[in-house]
């Protein structure tokens, strides 16, 4: 074959459809190696001009290939060959990827005894007093009416008492997400978030055929003016936001700020899906950006990262004029939250448990956020007083993946950056470290090996074996 003939294609050499044969093409050329990841791909009307095809046209087969994972496309940048990824990729070491003993990758909360004794108190009253629509009931409506009360109370523990909004009880947090970018985006529509997102995000709108862009940055989170400059530029169908210190950088987001990106959102009409899967774990901080845009939020939190792992347990709240829509999604992906989670979670709740436990927990992390800043001392970490992680830059000649494999032969699992970046966005070097997962010694072995290695140059990875 001569491939000088796959790229670029000839004017008149597209077959019908002429979208999908110029896909075939791209995908064709990069597989002959005549195109290399990060290699930039004419503009839509440039591509147009030189083929004899429609705007349009090759708009659809740009968007094809975003949807096949062949390339990126960059808000205010252009279209790029994007590098091979990992599938579904995530910053935490699987058991069985992992050799060390100490886990500082998996973000958990503190477990004690107390989480415990709470379970076995109400498994043991479960099985003196089980409500039998629990265990019998086929029906959302029928099984999980009784816990609404128990949901809209925690919700206003977070900030966000429901004003002519519905919610809906999800198995968690990622369950909540699904369904909210599928009641408000299709496939082709774009998602803006911040530069270093959460790890799920990239992964999910590819499944579902949605572009995502990272928005610029500060130590608040999303800059406004990002934020407007993106949606003036393309349509955009929703932004993104963990503005409580859930964001990889640990970032908290001020009052102000929350009502601005509210404000943008409001004036290019586009929705808000806000992750605030941390719930009230930081006292003190402000009202959820959902609370200042409500006719067009989508938030979610859960009981999973501040009371235990194991309650699998999430509440979705979305605008009134979207319940149908969002309850018909959450049908056809789960069907339901699971009774026996939602039963505990409504007891929890209700006898203050919940709260106990919540309190417990910041605390923990409290104390573990002390012990990380004596440690990392003298280091650029940020992290907040109650946070469940610290976000440590990294400047040359450190790199991520530099440190992840060195802490690894240390015996040290943490998360690289590069989880979180989002294709197009700003990329900031540095790794992510959990407090909750591991005891209080293992925490502080694994936090001193990382201060170890960053107070010295790196080492080549074989001398280090």
């Amino acid at each position: 074959m001569d491939f000088m003939t796959i790229w670029p294609p000839k004017p008149g050499t597209l077959r019908r459809p002429a979208y999908r044969s110029l896909a075939e093409a791209v995908v064709a050329a990069v597989n002959a190696g005549l195109l290399s990841p990060g290699d930039r791909l004419p503009t839509h009307r440039q591509m147009a001009f030189d083929l004899g095809l429609s705007v349009q046209t090759v708009s659809r087969a740009y968007d094809e290939l975003i949807r096949r994972g062949v390339v990126n496309g960059e808000v205010g940048r252009g279209s790029f060959i994007r590098r091979p990824q990992a599938e579904a990729a995530t910053p935490f070491a699987p058991d069985r990827q992992f050799g060390g003993d100490i886990d500082l990758s998996l973000l958990k909360p503190v477990l004690e005894q107390a989480h415990l004794n709470a379970m076995r108190d109400v498994l043991a009253a479960l099985s003196e007093n089980f409500p039998t629509t629990a265990i019998s009931s086929f029906r959302p409506s029928s099984a999980l009416r009784a816990y609404q009360p128990a949901a809209e109370r925690w919700l206003k523990r977070c900030g966000l008492p429901l004003e002519r909004q519905s919610v809906l009880l999800t198995n968690g947090a990622t369950a909540a997400m699904t369904v909210a970018l599928m009641t408000v985006a299709q496939p082709g529509d774009l998602i803006l978030a911040e530069a270093l997102s959460h790890h799920t995000l990239k992964t999910l709108t590819r499944y579902l055929g949605m572009r995502v862009a990272g928005l610029a940055t500060d130590e608040q989170g999303i800059l406004p003016e990002s934020l407007a400059a993106a949606c003036a530029r393309d349509p955009v169908k929703a932004l993104y936001v963990m503005p409580s210190g859930l964001n990889p950088q640990a970032a908290m987001m001020g009052t102000r700020r929350r009502g601005e990106l509210a404000e943008i959102a409001r004036a290019h009409d586009i929705a808000i899906i806000e992750n605030d899967a941390w719930g009230p774990l930081q006292p003190g901080r402000p009202a959820p950006v959902s609370a200042l845009a409500r006719e067009r939020s989508f938030y979610f939190t859960s009981l999973t990262k501040c009371i235990l792992p194991g309650l699998r347990i999430g509440f979705l709240v979305v605008p009134e004029t979207r319940e149908s829509a969002a309850a018909s999604r959450h049908l056809v992906t789960n069907w339901m939250a699971t009774p026996l989670m939602a039963e505990i979670a409504a007891r929890w709740i209700n006898d203050g448990t919940a709260d106990d436990l919540l309190q417990r927990q910041r605390a923990a992390l409290a104390e573990r956020n002390a012990l990380a800043e004596r440690i990392l001392h003298g280091l650029p970490f940020r992290a907040s007083i109650n946070g469940m992680h610290v976000w440590l830059p990294l400047e040359p000649p450190w790199r991520d993946a530099v440190l992840v494999e060195h802490a690894r032969i240390n015996g040290v699992a943490i998360a690289p950056g590069t989880t979180f970046a989002l294709d197009g966005g700003e990329r900031r070097p540095g790794v992510r470290i959990c407090l909750g997962g591991e005891s209080r010694e293992n925490l502080e072995r694994g936090l001193e090996v990382i201060s170890r290695l960053l107070r010295s140059a790196p080492e080549p990875v074989l001398m280090a074996i």
